[in-house]
């Protein structure tokens, strides 16, 4: 049994029709996870408000209320790969984060993820990851060190005041010259069937990405992206959608079956550079990670 040191939070909405107790609600939003396994956690004090205080089965619903849990999961995957810290000064730690690493626990994943892993090696527990990437993806984290600090970072992200640049490897036609080539794709991005996919439907454009090839080798070509937008798995799309599909990807442009890990087939994305004014420091910060994804 593998159990999260850190709580994890969810905060009550104003209403959630047929909920009396928190208990309740606590099994409506996480429908994988029974009752009974609530209750257990309930009644040996792994469930709290905001206060501290131990949330029992019988607590009532209060709308805005703070619950925090501790994850747990039977058996959790270990990755087999290591996580680097690239910068760090009094406000910010820079990571990179491995092939197949989840950012934060979720899932089957409680301490195997980026953000527990930095916790306990640097023993400080305000570390939170300020973005995400995608588990299968590899590259560059932000983390702002301490909590006063988190909000204003965040607004980095929210307002797209932060330039993130990836590079991807893809499988082309060896007679064809992309070199040089450049694509800028805008679509609507919504979700698709099953929830955890997502696909282009119709609407009004939501995404947009910049995409340039930088080089080519043999069946293989490096591209160069610039996602202006934030939306889920953006840039395995809308690679996909000019009919170069990041090579080694599980789900796009064809969901594979499930089977075991494949830890040799890491998908070939990385978020390689970050480059914003820094709102505390009011600093220019430009950072990137050393290594490209090849193309042998």
């Amino acid at each position: 049994m593998s159990i999260s040191k850190y709580p994890s939070k969810v905060t009550l909405p104003e209403s959630a029709p047929g909920c009396i107790t928190v208990l309740d609600y606590l099994v409506l939003k996480f429908p994988l996870i029974g009752a009974n396994t609530w209750r257990r956690r309930m009644n040996t004090g792994k469930v709290h408000d905001t206060a501290g205080t131990a949330i029992g089965p019988d607590r009532l619903f209060t709308a805005k209320l703070g619950v925090y849990y501790y994850r747990e999961v039977t058996e959790e995957p270990v990755i087999p790969f290591d996580e680097a810290i690239i910068f760090e000064d009094d406000t910010l730690l820079l990571a990179y984060k491995p092939h197949f690493l989840p950012v934060t626990a979720g899932g089957r994943y409680v301490n195997q993820c980026l953000q527990n892993r930095l916790r306990q090696s640097t023993g400080n527990d305000q570390l939170q990851a300020l973005h995400r990437l995608d588990r299968l993806t590899a590259g560059l984290v932000l983390f702002a060190k301490k909590e006063q600090h988190r909000a204003l970072y965040h607004q980095l992200f929210e307002h797209h005041n932060i330039e993130k640049h990836y590079q991807a490897v893809s499988e082309i036609d060896p007679c064809v010259n992309y070199v040089g080539r450049q694509w800028q794709v805008e679509n609507h991005i919504c979700r698709g069937e099953p929830r955890f996919l997502m696909r282009i439907g119709e609407g009004d454009n939501n995404s947009c990405s910049l995409i340039r090839c930088i080089g080519q080798h043999h069946n293989k070509a490096l591209f160069e992206l610039q996602p202006i937008t934030g939306k889920t798995h953006q840039l395995r799309l809308h690679m996909q959608s000019i009919g170069l599909p990041i090579l080694n990807d599980p789900l796009y442009p064809v969901l594979q079956p499930e089977q075991p890990q494949d830890f040799s087939r890491p998908l070939q994305l990385l978020a390689r550079r970050l480059t914003f004014t820094d709102p505390v420091t009011q600093q220019q910060r430009d950072f990137r990670y050393h290594a490209e994804l090849g193309l042998e």
